[in-house]
C-alpha cells in the first residue's frame, strides 16, 4: 500500500495505474492467471492441434510449390480473408468463392506460371499459423512477378476459417494493370 500512496501523491490518480498497483499490492493474482493460461497453451491437446495445423499448412505449401492448386482443400468454404493495405484488392472477402474470384483470379489469370512459394518460416501458436514466404511467377507478358507475403491463418478442424494477408499490393496491381489475362 505504501507504493500506491507514493505513486498517488507524486502522480495523482490514474485509473490504469491504480488497477496495476491494486493487483501488485494483492500478492500478484495475475501471475496465477498467466500461469494457468500458459499451462493451457502447452497442454498435450493444444500441442497436438498446433502440430497438426502446422503439418497441414506445410504440406499444402509443398504441394503448391509443386504446382498443385491447394486452396480448395485448405480454405473453409466460408473463410473470411482480409488483405491488408490500400489498393483495389485490399479488403475483406467473406467466403472462398468471393476471395478467389475477386482477389486471386485477377492476379493468377495474368500469370503464365503458378506462383512458386518459397517458405521462410511457418510459426504455430495453437490454432494460429503464420507463414512468411516469397512468391515468384512469370506474367503473361513474360515479365517476372515477385512478392513477399505474410499470411496469418486461424484454423478449425484442419481448415483455414480466417486469414489475414500482408503483401506488396503495388506489385500485385502492376501485374493486373500491365498484363492481359490468359485466354481461358
Amino acid at each position: 500500500m505504501t507504493i500506491f500512496r507514493t505513486f498517488h501523491r507524486v502522480n495523482g490518480p490514474s485509473r490504469p495505474a491504480l488497477i496495476i498497483l491494486a493487483v501488485l499490492s494483492l500478492g500478484l493474482p495475475g501471475t496465477a492467471i498467466a500461469n494457468t493460461a500458459a499451462t493451457q497453451i502447452q497442454s498435450p491437446d493444444g500441442a497436438a492441434i498446433e502440430q497438426r495445423n502446422r503439418a497441414i499448412v506445410n504440406a499444402a505449401f509443398e504441394k503448391w510449390r509443386g504446382g498443385t492448386y491447394v486452396f480448395g482443400e485448405l480454405l473453409a468454404p466460408d473463410v473470411v480473408w482480409t488483405i491488408h493495405g490500400s489498393g483495389p484488392v485490399a479488403g475483406t472477402y467473406r467466403n472462398q468463392k468471393d476471395f478467389i474470384e475477386q482477389a486471386s483470379r485477377p492476379l493468377t489469370s495474368r500469370l503464365l506460371t503458378p506462383i512458386a512459394p518459397e517458405v521462410h518460416n511457418i510459426f504455430a501458436d495453437g490454432d494460429t499459423i503464420i507463414i512468411r514466404f516469397d512468391g515468384t511467377a512469370t506474367t503473361t507478358s513474360g515479365a517476372l512477378y515477385r512478392n513477399q507475403f505474410v499470411w496469418i491463418f486461424k484454423m478449425k478442424d484442419g481448415l483455414v476459417v480466417n486469414a489475414e494477408a500482408f503483401l506488396d499490393l503495388v506489385a500485385y496491381q502492376q501485374v493486373v494493370d500491365n498484363n492481359a489475362p490468359r485466354s481461358q
